[in-house]
């Protein structure tokens, strides 16, 4: 039996999103996150209903943590204001989950740009997490059902992000990839490389990225012991995950990645971060600015990664069983 529930914290992201909907959403579905307490951090002027400070140290309780931010601002678009508030609410919680004082962070989505103006010049949250961690690196893993993606690259353009493609970060990445499913309990990870160009490059036929960046880093991984398959062709490689075939696939460039995802999650998909010393878990999402405020926005997604989380960060803090 579980000596406690998973403490989580849960940040509210950018006011101005949906953020603040779907968690107040999720709130009222205890069931998915029922072994968990969870803190929810951000300003003051988005508190959930009904929800009073701090932890409560009882199953199931929802509390409050305040963080500054604007007590009004608009729905729907980037703004300094709303950056700032998604900032510091992140800061907090990070502290909390690098403390130990929660097992594990969920986050509520960001806006890159409020962020920009703010002053903090990032491609995302997992830039900051994995600076303020002093994360050696620092990765998304995208996960819908059975199907687990490692991105190459994130939030930077097309032709940087293949100019970005390198031996040795797909070498580390995979290591990193296979480190981390096993701490979520995949003990002996399956993993694919996907390829660059279609049908993988053909031989060389449609490019000769996969002979000279990507097959290399194969044949390291695979002498020190990793079970990798590679370069798939990546028309067919993320349905064959989404089957069970592979635990996890290592995907170049973030399209790439998130349009198997999504395609797939059917409101249930989640990112992981791998390279932290604590557990994060997010919804797959972003911000929706053109629904918010609407009251329509999906709640599921959050579900899925608190569901995850509070299992995941059960497992970390050893409150679970051996299996």
């Amino acid at each position: 039996m579980k000596a406690r529930p998973t403490r989580i914290a849960l940040t509210l992201g950018d006011p101005a999103g949906i953020g603040p909907e779907i968690v107040q959403k999720a709130l009222l579905r205890p069931g998915h996150w029922q072994n968990a307490e969870l803190l929810v951090v951000g300003p003051e002027a988005c508190r959930p209903a009904d929800l009073l400070d701090g932890w409560q140290g009882v199953p199931g309780y929802a509390g409050f943590l305040a963080t500054e931010g604007p007590t009004q601002w608009s729905l729907g678009k980037a703004q300094a204001a709303c950056g700032a508030a998604a900032l510091a609410a992140l800061r907090t919680a990070a502290q909390l989950a690098q403390s130990g004082q929660a097992d594990a962070l969920v986050t509520a989505p960001v806006c890159k740009e409020a962020l920009h103006m703010a002053g903090e010049h990032v491609e995302g949250q997992t830039e900051l997490l994995g600076r303020w961690d002093q994360a050696e690196r620092c990765e998304m893993i995208g996960i819908s059902g059975d199907l687990r993606v490692m991105l190459h690259t994130r939030h930077i353009g097309l032709k940087d992000a293949l100019a970005a493609i390198s031996t040795d970060g797909i070498e580390a990445q995979l290591h990193l990839f296979h480190e981390t499913l096993q701490n979520i309990g995949i003990e002996a990870p399956r993993l694919a490389l996907a390829g660059l160009n279609p049908h993988a490059g053909e031989g060389g036929l449609f490019g000769d990225e996969e002979a000279r960046l990507l097959e290399p880093a194969l044949e390291r991984v695979r002498a020190a012991g990793l079970a990798v398959d590679g370069p798939c062709p990546p028309d067919s490689v993320f349905l064959q995950g989404h089957m069970g075939r592979y635990d996890g696939i290592l995907a170049l460039y973030h399209d790439q990645a998130f349009i198997p995802l999504k395609l797939l999650s059917a409101g249930r998909g989640l990112t992981l971060l791998a390279g932290l010393s604590y557990l994060r878990v997010s919804p797959v999402h972003g911000t929706a600015f053109d629904i918010a405020g609407q009251g329509i926005a999906d709640e599921n997604n959050l579900l899925a990664a608190l569901g995850a989380a509070t299992h995941w960060g059960a497992r970390r803090a050893g409150l679970l069983p051996a299996e």
